[in-house]
């Protein structure tokens, strides 16, 4: 195969993928195109039936036509022989003759052309109610698809609203919270280091020291005072 060839081939494949899709995307079209394709087909059987029960007919004309002209030879016979007129009885015998077996033939070809008639009625009939099937098809079809386009776009909808929408907003408060917890740690953080901070660490410190020590003070006195006492009560003693 050659360039040209395939070139060709993959041609008739993006076009084939085509008027795929568009038939796809437009299946009402589809559908009329094919009830139209139809139609004009039932149109060409209905000129083709036409044809031969036209045939049909035309052959039971000249049978009839046979049958009445063989019917008036059959008495014209007997009145000829009668009169002595042989040789227009021989005629006349003649034609009998030759109209019965033109009668015979004319038989069997109306019983075909007949037979013929009445099948290619019975299809037109059942290609047109093919074509109503068709038409009852896209309808429903046609309805079922639009059921079916409602319901997907409902539940993108759902899907949409329910799941996405409450984990982004549970991932952002969760995201907000979890700055301000860092925002009010880096605030403790700097304050335990900030000059202010250090200095009331050692106010308290010195306050405490103060205090131990004026409590030593109060407690060598009172141990003093305890001493004075008992001093005292040793000399009243003696």
């Amino acid at each position: 195969m050659g360039f040209f060839d395939r070139l060709s081939q993959v041609w008739k494949g993006f076009l084939s993928l085509w008027i795929s899709d568009i038939e796809n995307r437009n299946p009402e079209a589809v559908y009329e195109a094919a009830i139209e394709e139809r139609i004009h087909k039932h149109r060409d059987l209905k000129k083709a039936v036409s044809g031969i029960v036209y045939l049909r007919n035309k052959l039971q004309a000249e049978l009839d036509q046979k049958e009445r002209e063989l019917a008036e030879v059959q008495l014209q016979i007997p009145i000829a022989v009668e009169e002595g007129e042989d040789e227009a009885a021989l005629v006349l015998i003649e034609k009998k003759h030759e109209l019965d077996a033109a009668i015979e033939g004319l038989v069997l070809e109306l019983e075909k052309v007949s037979g013929q008639a009445e099948e290619a009625k019975s299809g037109l009939l059942q290609f047109q109610s093919e074509i109503e099937k068709l038409k009852r098809e896209k309808i429903s079809m046609l309805a079922k698809k639009q059921n079916a386009d409602a319901r997907i776009k409902i539940q993108d909808s759902l899907d949409g609203l329910s799941t996405d929408a409450d984990i982004k907003a549970l991932e952002n408060v969760r995201e907000t919270i979890n700055k301000r917890a860092a925002e009010a740690d880096v605030t403790g953080e700097l304050k335990g280091e900030s000059l202010d901070a250090k200095l009331d660490k050692i106010k308290a410190k010195t306050a405490n020291a103060a205090a131990r020590a004026q409590l030593a003070e109060m407690k060598k006195q009172m141990a003093a005072k305890r001493a004075t006492e008992a001093a005292a009560g040793v000399k009243k003693t003696m």
